[in-house]
């Protein structure tokens, strides 16, 4: 059974404020949690049911922690998520990631206020699968701790370094030679981008909003995705996945 100082804790990371103060966010559910214990990331503790840990009792032994066993319902009352019948851990937050190079990094994505936390979730879940290893967001994007970004990402942010910076200054520090694709409506086809094997910066804005003028100059290639029925735009995450897909497929 969790204690009442258990449950206050856990519940308060619900809260920006909190993730912040504390340095701390939560996972939630079997198998991001899962993940979670099959990686290096540092969990301060975990709540589970029995079922959870005699499932996973060797990953719980390499974490190097003890589990706190409760029922599933227990779970689902701190939880952030509708219904947890399997685990949820503590996490203590990384040291915030800079970015490496473009060297190591041949596609970056750029977000450029992308607030919405499930958005932002399924981009960081697009560039795992594309193996796109690093993000570099605007200070308006969504937290990368937000329990939303979190689940949607399907335990992404294991594998990809998520940084923010004021984009302006981050577009000016990059070797003048490199290519910066923008996503706008009016750009040109990305069937007929033709310098993928370059690499570059992949920028994406918001869909309230777009690209900031501010990053405007930056941008060397205006791209679009050519559309063939009547929707006034694509929702960022499935645009981006589009773009990356045209990526990879030229680059191959």
């Amino acid at each position: 059974m969790l204690s009442k100082n258990q449950i206050r804790q856990v519940r308060a990371l619900h809260r920006k404020k909190m993730r912040r103060e504390e340095g701390r966010f939560l996972v939630e559910g079997e198998k991001v949690v899962a993940e979670l214990l099959a990686s290096n990331w540092p969990v301060q503790a975990l709540y589970a049911t029995p079922e959870f840990i005699n499932s996973y009792s060797a990953l719980i032994r390499q974490a190097g922690i003890t589990a706190v066993a409760c029922t599933a319902d227990e779970l689902t009352s701190i939880s952030t998520l509708i219904s947890n019948d399997a685990a949820l851990a503590v996490v203590n937050c990384p040291a915030t990631a800079s970015f490496t190079s473009l060297a190591e990094n041949p596609w970056i994505l750029a977000l450029d206020g992308i607030n919405d936390p499930g958005n932002l979730g399924s981009l960081l879940r697009i560039a795992d699968w594309y193996g796109i290893r690093q993000l570099v967001c605007s200070p308006e994007t969504a937290e990368l701790f937000n329990p939303k970004v979190i689940a949607a990402s399907k335990g992404s942010f294991l594998r990809v370094a998520v940084s923010y910076q004021p984009l302006d200054a981050f577009f000016a520090s990059l070797p003048q030679d490199t290519q910066v694709l923008g996503a706008y409506l009016d750009g040109a086809c990305i069937h007929n981008f033709q310098s993928a094997g370059q690499g570059g910066v992949l920028l994406m804005g918001s869909e309230a909003h777009g690209i900031s003028s501010a990053l405007a100059p930056f941008v060397t290639h205006r791209i679009t995705i050519p559309a063939f029925g009547a929707a006034e735009s694509l929702n960022v995450a499935v645009a981006a996945a589009v773009i990356c897909d045209n990526l990879c497929r030229l680059q191959s």
